[in-house]
């Protein structure tokens, strides 16, 4: 693979994983902002909640003061009060729940406008049309010739511009069907620029208001009033007739009056901190918030701060602190709320973010599997490529190899065919020999890369019989003189391993032996000085190979095991192979299960170390 197209595809990589990135920041960003917002709005009707809690608590523990007051006219008094007691609470009930159902008629009626201001600004000539019009003339195929779509021009209100108007009509008046619902529907006229006509698209929009709430509405205050008058009704005392003769609701009266009475206790005294607490705790638990917070209460008059109860510390001063906050003791009879309730979160983001954190995880695990893929991908793609460089420079160097037995062979084969030569039996047996020899050299060449091939497919034949390790090694070395007086070498054998006999494969064995005494060959600068011991350990045999040649570096000692991997040699051209013998003897090795050390220093010489097991008694 060239260059230019691994850069590409590392660039394509890398833009796909930054694109994932990005959208899963966005999606996560975006998640983020959807938990602050239902996390403010669930705070924000905790508040509301023990707020109106916390009123109507101190009109019921200021109602039982009043009567332990005034034991006697309790005592007197008492079913009337209860009485009395039972209406206020279902009239509280009561306006509690007209307040739930306004403020959801209210955000119907916000959704209809918000959705009818989106539908009239992409559909500026939209109509509005009756339900049973839409039920009887375009619901039902039959009657929908008669709809007439009327569209008409005139002047704007500033007269600037040209309006259409447009009108949607019946030409034949039938029956009308009631409508089957409350929801709003709009006609769309869509004019056709081939022939000219208009079709008519219809639209559903959410109901105007909930004809349920209001249908609630509607009997809630029609109790409120028959409460009212049961209150007028019950009027015993001097108090409540004179209210009577006055045209005023004596309860009200009673309203005003403990209204009035409590506006004129300190704040202080009005609220009990503890139970403020313990009620903040319960809305908001009831809400899925569990979360260590802070509570301010304040004077709204002079911002002085009455109670401050910190919960949650060891906040970072420098993050913007979000405030919620709710007026307290709206019912006052000044109209004027005393105080002003408030909690805040100091780690609101990190509470968010623990709660995101199935989300989070999850991303983070995705991140470092999609780099960690990116990254091997990378480094698969780097070692192939220079997989490839080493089998070119392998094929390069196997032709060269085979070239030279095969020009020698040609040129001995051509000697031969002269009659002088072939004449003369001493030359002829020379050239004979060559021809042999060479023809052993090209067989030996492709016997080791057959091997090779065999370790790679798994289908190598290896023998497990018994092996004399000392013997097999002396006899190595004795095969091995011929090239060790040819290089003007040097060997010492210590052979002082007393248990040399292992399972294994007596050929491998020996070709695993020749290679690294043949390597020890080549790889010395000067007249070779090979060292060969054996010796046990541990229940293992050691066999060692020494040499006092160029040496390694760290990097090139991780990389001799590999195929096809041959260690510079500078200007020497005398070391000849494919970069196949040390990968064959690793693999030798591991399949008898033993292991293959190499100790190296450049200049300083090399050592192999081969551990195998002994056979067991």
């Amino acid at each position: 693979m060239k260059k230019r197209s691994i850069a590409l595809i590392i660039w394509l990589m890398s833009i796909a994983l930054l694109g994932v990135v990005a959208m899963q920041y966005y999606f996560i960003r975006e998640t983020y902002q959807q938990k602050s917002k239902l996390f403010d709005e669930g705070v924000m009707a905790s508040l509301n909640a023990v707020s109106g809690l916390i009123e109507r608590r101190e009109i019921y523990l200021f109602t039982r003061e009043q009567q332990k007051m005034n034991q006697t006219k309790y005592l007197e008094d008492q079913e009337k009060q209860r009485k009395k007691e039972r209406l206020l609470s279902e009239q509280l009930d009561i306006q509690e729940k007209i307040k739930v159902l306004q403020q959801k008629q209210i955000e119907i009626e916000n959704r209809f406008r918000d959705a009818e201001r989106e539908l009239k600004d992409e559909y500026g000539n939209a109509v509005e049309l009756e339900n049973s019009f839409y039920e009887t003339y375009i619901r039902r195929p039959a009657y929908q010739r008669y709809v007439d779509i009327q569209i008409s021009q005139g002047p704007s209100r500033d007269g600037n511009f040209i309006n259409n108007d447009v009108s949607i009509v019946a030409t034949v008046n039938v029956p009308l069907i009631a409508a089957k619902d409350d929801s709003v529907r709009y006609g769309i006229p869509i004019i056709d620029g081939t022939t000219g006509k208009a079709k008519l698209y219809t639209i559903v929009l959410p109901p105007k208001s909930s004809d349920k709430i209001a249908f609630e509405l509607y009997n809630y205050e029609r109790k409120l009033k028959e409460l009212n008058l049961r209150k007028l009704e019950s009027a015993f005392s001097l108090e409540d007739s004179v209210a009577i003769l006055g045209g005023k609701n004596p309860e009200l009266v009673e309203q005003v009056a403990i209204a009035m009475e409590l506006a004129k206790k300190p704040l202080r005294e009005r609220i009990n901190i503890t139970s403020v607490q313990r009620l903040i705790k319960d809305e908001l638990d009831r809400r899925d918030i569990h979360t260590p917070f802070n509570i301010e209460i304040r004077d709204r008059h002079n911002n002085n701060l009455i109670f401050n109860i910190q919960t949650a510390a060891n906040f970072n001063s420098t993050e913007k602190i979000t405030r919620y906050s709710t007026p307290l003791f709206q019912g006052d009879a000044n109209n004027q709320t005393p105080g002003l309730l408030s909690v805040y979160f100091p780690n609101k983001k990190s509470i968010i973010a623990d709660n995101m954190s199935y989300l989070i995880l999850p991303t983070l695990a995705l991140f470092a599997l999609l780099i960690g893929c990116f990254v091997y991908t990378l480094s698969i793609i780097f070692k192939q490529k220079k997989m490839s460089e080493m089998k070119t420079d392998f094929i390069n160097n196997m032709t060269h190899e085979f070239k030279t037995p095969v020009a020698t062979i040609m040129i001995a084969s051509e000697s031969l065919r002269d009659p002088e030569i072939s004449s003369d039996e001493k030359r002829v047996n020379r050239l004979a020999n060559i021809i042999y020899d060479e023809n052993v050299r090209l067989g030996s060449h492709i016997e080791r890369v057959l091997n090779i091939a065999r370790l790679e497919k798994e289908n190598l034949k290896i023998e497990r019989v018994n092996v004399e390790v000392n013997d097999l090694v002396s006899s190595v070395l004795d095969s091995m003189q011929l090239q060790l007086q040819k290089a003007n070498g040097k060997i010492s054998i210590d052979l002082s391993a007393e248990k040399d006999i292992v399972i294994g494969d007596e050929l491998h064995l020996s070709n695993v032996m020749f290679n690294l005494v043949d390597n020890a060959i080549k790889y010395s600068l000067e007249a070779p000085e090979i060292t060969v011991k054996t010796y046990n350990s541990k229940g293992n045999i050691i066999l060692t190979v020494a040499d006092k040649g160029m040496g390694m570096t760290k990097e090139q000692q991780e990389k001799i095991f590999d195929q096809f991997y041959r260690i510079p040699t500078g200007n020497i051209h005398n070391v000849k192979g494919f970069g196949l013998g040390l990968s064959y003897v690793s693999d030798i090795i591991k399949r008898l299960d033993g292991r293959i050390e190499v100790k190296s220093e450049k200049d300083k010489g090399t050592q192999f170390e081969v551990t195998l097991p002994l056979k067991s008694n």
